[in-house]
């Protein structure tokens, strides 16, 4: 029984760091329209980051943070009028050059690290997020998971408040919702496409220095956040972005309960069963709330 407890806890805390990473992917798919191939490769490049800023200036990971949501918020703002011309130049299937485009950076940020770094993964030095709490009857709390999921929740609760509560996050839903009455209103489609891809690029990299701090930072890394990414849109209902706190909890509890009880070579097929049972349940996900996937 403690056993269960303790993984249960375990799968929480992480569950909070993937959230962070679910809800810049939904919010690209929502405004861009787009199904971004790259968002792993931005969390193992954060992670990357991570290290080699806390390495250089000789201080905690943890006080790199800011620092890399601010570089990768100015790569994903300079980079999203590429993909905007990727998609809008009068090509035959727009979502087909999406993903081909999104695939290149992918290939290209993996390529770049393992020219740069080599095959090895490094640490993400850190001295803050060691140990753990252990709270009588419940169980033990790692710093690191701890710290983890703090920010995931953070991350999630600013996001959301400036996507309902500002000006910005007005226009942004806008252009969700519809592009033609968001630009005869007067938005500026260019710039919040671009601030809302700066904000995804900024959160998925600085999720990765978290995700670094508790699994340390690996070149091969990128491919299973992507994968991790689609199950919880998927899960939570296409376009629903308060159903991704349900499914990047789920994801969290289910990798760490398979991982301890089972092994962690299966927890992408149950992974896979449990998407296929949601979408055969409830086309709209797991919370019914979203738009049907066909």
């Amino acid at each position: 029984m403690d056993l269960f407890i303790q993984t249960l806890i375990n799968g929480l805390l992480l569950g909070g760091i993937y959230i962070s990473v679910g809800i810049g992917f939904a919010l690209v798919f929502g405004v861009l329209e787009v199904i971004d191939f790259a968002v792993g490769e931005y969390v193992m490049v954060g992670a990357f980051a991570g290290s080699v800023l806390a390495a250089g200036l000789g201080i905690d990971a943890l006080f790199v943070v800011p620092l890399v949501f601010v570089a990768f918020y100015a790569i994903g703002f300079f980079v999203q009028p590429f993909l905007h011309h990727v998609t809008t130049s009068n090509v035959p299937m727009p979502i087909l050059m999406a993903l081909v485009f999104t695939f290149g950076v992918a290939f290209f940020a993996r390529g770049g690290i393992l020219t740069t770094f080599g095959p090895n993964t490094r640490e993400v030095p850190t001295s803050i997020a060691t140990g753990g709490v252990t709270v009588s009857a419940i169980g033990t709390f790692p710093v690191a998971r701890v710290l983890t999921g703090i920010f995931g929740i953070v991350a999630v609760a600013a996001f959301l408040y400036y996507l309902y509560n500002t000006k910005g996050g007005l226009a942004i839903r806008a252009i969700a919702e519809d592009r033609t009455d968001a630009r005869l209103m007067g938005i500026n489609i260019a710039r919040y496409q671009s601030v809302a891809y700066g904000m995804y690029a900024g959160l998925t990299a600085t999720a990765g220095v978290f995700i670094g701090i508790i699994f340390a930072a690996d070149p091969g890394m990128g491919m299973q956040y992507t994968a991790f990414a689609f199950f919880m849109v998927v899960l939570a209902g296409m376009g629903y972005l308060p159903g991704i706190i349900v499914s990047g909890l789920v994801l969290g509890v289910a990798q760490a309960m398979f991982s301890t009880y089972v092994s962690g070579a299966w927890v992408f097929f149950v992974l896979f069963a449990l998407v296929y049972v949601v979408l055969l349940v409830s086309p709209q996900g797991i919370l019914g709330r979203g738009e049907p996937v066909s």
